[in-house]
């Protein structure tokens, strides 16, 4: 999403709340662009081929996919990159990103239809009217919802917009805004979004990349979205069951938790929203059946959701022009993350162009396969983390790292899925603790809360997420987590 669409938001969002007595004053702060980030590292991956010596490794077609010879590596004639090669791999780098450019647009303008339609902000609204009055059943449903918003169809920027109805609910509710902050962004982001199971923004990009089957490895990814969920809804209710006990804890921010919001207990669910709602699970199923039995791809999966949406624009009331309206501000809130991926593209080009990528990865397999495998694999978990502080963008990093990571597991006798896993847990998780990812700074706008006061209260659960996703890679590096 873009910063503009981002703070169109935020602002939309605020106006929602209630007012407190006193603004806290915002503390100034420098942010820098991700795309000042990447372009720092264009001028180094340039500078890099003057310096580095070029190699070449010999790849072989194997069962339908490229590998790399293992011992096939020579140094070859260094070819560096001039300035304004360096420039021109911009354009290349689109190129070469066209494809998954193209499917992250016709995903993301899809979804500004099924949006459009008012059925997800419907069901919230019909859940919070039905079990406003019961947390026990409330928390963990609302958590569920959004949970599965994330690992389905990727949801992330879009949470934004309910945080502006589910925190003023929390608060009326007894509990704090960090309850309501926590159900939809550790619901959609930290479960969802990271466990992936159907994800098109993190998992489906990394796997065609890989050159896997899309979607492929989903029994794993479900036992890690069903334990990614217990311990996030675990965190959140002791929290919210704690605020319950004594109020004053909630008390910071703009929120105090006595203030009130009305919630509409007579909501219901229109039949046209219903009736969207169940074509969107009916998606879902002929989704996982085109993938498993029909060996689907990403033009099938886009499709799919396209035909999807405008049928549920229809069925929502929407006319052609509004169903094109809601496509084309889906796809604008997509601009941001689809251009990271053709600059990711360019630091490739340059590598490739500059012959430093397979002395790259010669390199670093020279290093790495003195260790462990299991080691292994959380050492590419433990690096896709760090990548994410300068690329926040699942599919952005995706297209940055996974072109190198697919012949490093390779060479190092790790399975491509495994580095795909590796490559998820380490975005998703650090989605939640790093300042220069532009959903969560956004949201903790919405929601009134202090990053710093956020980094408290989120690096247990951090840690704890951490513990359970190492625990699945050494399960993933032991059964030989394939396909390939």
């Amino acid at each position: 999403m873009s910063n503009s669409t981002i703070q169109q938001i935020t602002s939309n969002s605020l106006e929602q709340q209630p007012k407190p007595d006193k603004q806290p004053k915002k503390a100034k702060g420098k942010e820098i662009n991700p795309f000042v980030l990447m372009f720092i590292v264009i001028i180094i991956a340039t500078v890099l081929t003057y310096v580095l010596p070029a190699g070449q490794y010999e790849r072989v077609e194997k069962d339908g996919r490229t590998i790399v010879n293992p011992n096939s590596f020579e140094f070859v004639d260094s070819s560096p990159v001039g300035l304004l090669d360096m420039f021109s791999s911009v354009h290349l780098g689109m190129i070469e990103g066209a494809s998954i450019i193209l499917f992250v647009f016709l995903f993301g303008g899809a979804l500004g239809i099924m949006q459009a339609t008012g059925a997800l902000d419907s069901l919230i609204k019909f859940v919070a009217a039905r079990l406003g009055t019961k947390e026990k059943v409330l928390i963990p449903l609302m958590v569920l919802i959004f949970a599965l918003l994330g690992t389905l169809i990727g949801s992330a920027e879009d949470a934004l917009v309910y945080i502006a109805i589910v925190v003023p609910m929390s608060i009326a509710l007894g509990f704090d805004a960090m309850t309501g902050f926590a159900i939809v962004v550790l619901g959609t982001l930290s479960t969802g979004f990271t466990s992936g199971i159907t994800n098109p923004f993190n998992v489906g990009i990394a796997q065609s990349i890989a050159e896997l089957p899309m979607y492929s490895g989903m029994e794993l990814r479900v036992a890690i979205f069903v334990a990614f969920y217990i311990v996030t809804l675990v965190y959140i209710y002791f929290h919210a069951m704690k605020v319950k006990r004594n109020p004053i804890l909630g008390e910071f921010g703009k929120f105090k938790s006595s203030a009130h919001t009305e919630i509409d207990l007579n909501f219901k669910l229109s039949k046209r929203h219903l009736l969207a709602l169940l074509l969107l699970l009916v998606n879902f199923i002929v989704l996982i059946y085109g993938v498993i039995k029909l060996g689907w791809y990403i033009s099938e999966i886009s499709g799919l959701f396209l035909m999807c949406a405008i049928i549920m624009g229809f069925i929502g009331g929407l006319s052609p022009s509004k169903m094109a309206n809601g496509f084309i501000s889906g796809a604008s809130d997509m601009v941001s993350g689809a251009l990271i991926i053709g600059v990711a593209q360019t630091i490739l080009v340059i590598f490739t162009n500059g012959g430093l990528l397979d002395t790259i990865l010669y390199y670093t397999s020279g290093l790495v396969e003195q260790l462990p495998p299991a080691i292994n694999a959380l050492g590419m978990f433990i690096l896709q983390m760090l990548i994410n502080f300068v690329v926040p963008s699942g599919s952005g990093q995706a297209a940055l790292t996974m072109p190198i990571m697919t012949p490093l597991a390779d060479l190092v006798g790790m399975s491509r899925q495994t580095a795909v896993l590796a490559f998820q847990l380490g975005d998703g998780l650090s989605n939640m603790i790093f300042p220069t990812s532009g959903v969560l700074l956004a949201g903790l706008a919405v929601a009134g809360i202090p990053f710093t006061k956020w980094v408290k209260w989120i690096f247990p659960f951090f840690l704890i997420q951490m513990a359970v996703s190492i625990i699945f890679l050494i399960i993933a590096q032991a059964i030989k987590y394939g396909p390939f």
